[in-house]
């Protein structure tokens, strides 16, 4: 098949997320067993206009401010270029509204949608902006099949009344090569609070800030670590100077793969306080290489959780509750061993090789008849 995706990043943009890890390590596998892939995405500044990454011809253009925009002016000229049989997009901003410049078979990707939890994130207008675009897929993706991460989504879906039979749930996988213990990275000697993943406003860092002040008053030799970058940074340092944490977290910006991996393997535990997620890749991350999750009891993080077995969920953004939580895993080494023990099983069950044959076998049926497996 020759394949077109669309999404807003790829995985070189150092905004890149849990999305384009997901879509891309599907396509580099598909793309080995000889399907044609191209990728459509927004450029970055250096960014080269088009290159080949894992046999993925990637081919970049606008910014990620207007790349909806930017789509809508060059998707004639795409088709005609690179005549697709299977045109996939990838909804985890604004959607595309793709169906509306063509009639190609179509796989639709939905990370998770924001809803209203878009307004934790940006200003009301634009906030109402996206909240409104996703009100328009029902109507917009009539009769397209959705692959979801996990079964949060699907309910998501179904709940804004497209058809369960049109929604596959698919699980993330992991790179267990990458992501694994190591016996020559131990433990940090003092308890070590690691968050990993982008600095967004929803991600709720702010709530892990202050349920470390209290975290710090029980240890006070425990460190939080959070690792990523993003918009919401200024205001995360500003919060952890006021609480006199400045000594206690460090901000280490935006990390090589293999550098957040060793932090990983150094933490007593991960946290991630979001306010919602399509599934949580950073959670699975984390157990791969040994290190229990404490996360909110949130759509998508439910899913990538196992409560008392690979980490535990607390109430979304209870400080309090979050703090006691992570005092108890810190205090208590039977306890993290035991949830160290079992994230490593739990993560053991995912793998890429897997989401990418469950990927290619739907995106097949859609050329070829239109039609999906019935999963509902």
């Amino acid at each position: 098949m020759k394949i077109l995706a669309i999404n807003w990043q790829d995985l070189t943009n150092p905004l890149s997320g849990g999305a384009e890890v997901h879509l891309e390590e599907i396509l580099k596998r598909i793309a080995l067993k000889r399907h044609q892939i191209t990728l459509f995405c927004s450029s970055y500044p250096n960014a080269k206009k088009i290159e080949v990454i894992n046999n993925i011809k990637i081919i970049r253009k606008g910014s990620r401010y207007n790349f909806n925009l930017t789509v809508l002016n060059s998707i004639k000229s795409l088709l005609a270029s690179e005549r697709p049989d299977l045109l996939i997009e990838d909804i985890n901003k604004i959607p595309f509204y793709t169906p509306l410049l063509h009639n190609l078979p179509t796989l639709v990707v939905v990370p998770h949608l924001f809803a209203d939890s878009v307004f934790k994130e940006i200003n009301f207008v634009l906030g109402l902006y996206i909240f409104l675009s996703e009100k328009l897929i029902p109507q917009v993706y009539k009769g397209k099949k959705f692959m979801v991460i996990s079964e949060s989504t699907k309910k998501d879906l179904v709940g804004r009344e497209i058809p369960a039979k049109d929604v596959t749930v698919i699980k993330c996988g992991i790179d267990h090569y990458l992501y694994r213990l190591n016996s020559q990275v131990e433990k940090e000697s003092i308890p070590l609070v690691v968050y990993v993943g982008r600095i967004k406003k929803y991600k709720s860092i702010d709530v892990l800030i202050k349920a470390f002040a209290l975290v710090a008053k029980e240890f006070p030799r425990a460190k939080l670590a959070i690792i990523g970058d993003g918009d919401f940074l200024p205001q995360l340092k500003k919060m952890a100077s006021e609480l006199k944490l400045a000594d206690k977290i460090e901000f280490t910006g935006f990390v090589p793969q293999r550098e957040k991996v060793r932090w990983y393997q150094r933490a007593w535990v991960a946290v991630c306080p979001s306010l919602k997620e399509g599934w949580g890749l950073t959670n699975v991350e984390a157990n791969a290489c040994g290190t229990p999750v404490v996360a909110s009891d949130v759509p998508g993080l439910t899913d990538s959780v196992l409560n008392e077995k690979s980490g535990i969920l607390f109430e979304y953004g209870n400080e309090k509750k979050s703090s006691e939580i992570l005092i108890q895993i810190i205090s208590d080494s039977q306890l993290r061993e035991k949830l160290s023990k079992g994230g490593l099983e739990w993560a053991e069950t995912f793998s890429w090789d897997k989401a990418a044959e469950e990927s290619l076998l739907l995106m097949e049926k859609i050329v070829s008849k239109g039609s999906a497996p019935d999963n509902s």
